[in-house]
């Protein structure tokens, strides 16, 4: 029997409509009263994968134990207001990362920056060592090689011509490594350098800053704007040439 992709690959992003209209989906209502499952539901496609996983979260493990504190840094996060049904969340990201930590009992935190937010990155040092912790920053461009010595052309870089150092996230992520840090912060990372940064890295990972040079990194700007200034992704290919 030939596999239907189309109506088993997940898509939880097709029930934003579903939410948008009834209120909540099949997986935030309860029995008996629940919303019926969309054909593309991995609960439905997935149901051992996703039962299975419950069972990592419990017991004496590092998953556990970070599963169970984002648990608790979640409900945290929220205060009920007085005479309502209603919640307010109380707490930024930097404050959710710090109360992650904390109920973690980390101590040493390392700080993966790019260059462009250093400032950012000594602010975050400022707020860490007020907390109690010990953080510790590398940036991106740590060892300052140029970007020909990484199999880079000249015509790769922003301004051809003049000395360009290359990004070096396998080096932050193994200087984190030797500094035996307890968690690291993404800072800024570019796409793909974040990824080798978290691929290498020892310790668990989050990231508090995103890059994006357009929308001051807030990428959710185009998600927001995408039926208006950003209409275009949603209508033409996105155009990637190398140059020769």
């Amino acid at each position: 029997m030939e596999h239907d992709h189309a109506q088993s690959t997940p898509s939880c992003a097709n029930c934003g409509a579903t939410w948008q209209h009834k209120g909540g989906t099949n997986c935030w209502s309860s029995a008996p009263g629940a919303l019926p499952r969309p054909n593309n539901c991995p609960s439905t496609h997935y149901g051992e994968v996703v039962e299975n996983a419950i069972g990592e979260y419990l017991g004496d493990s590092e998953d556990a134990r970070i599963a169970l504190v984002a648990g608790q840094v979640e409900g945290l996060c929220y205060q009920p207001l007085p005479g309502t049904d209603a919640v307010n969340a109380r707490w930024t990201r930097v404050e959710d990362t710090i109360a992650f930590a904390k109920l973690m009992n980390y101590k040493r935190i390392g700080i993966a920056t790019c260059i462009g937010m250093l400032e950012e990155s000594r602010r975050l040092t400022q707020i860490l060592e007020a907390q109690g912790f010990q953080p510790m920053s590398v940036c991106c461009k740590a060892g300052s090689f140029d970007k020909l010595e990484a199999g880079l052309k000249e015509s790769d870089k922003v301004r051809p011509g003049t000395f360009e150092p290359v990004c070096n996230p396998i080096a932050q992520a193994k200087i984190c490594n030797a500094e035996k840090t307890d968690m690291n912060i993404i800072v800024g990372l570019c796409v793909g350098h974040d990824m080798l940064f978290s691929k290498h890295s020892e310790a668990p990972v989050t990231t508090l800053v995103v890059k994006d040079r357009v929308t001051g990194h807030n990428p959710i700007a185009v998600l927001y704007g995408q039926n208006f200034y950003y209409k275009r992704l949603q209508k033409f290919p996105l155009k990637v040439e190398l140059p020769e």
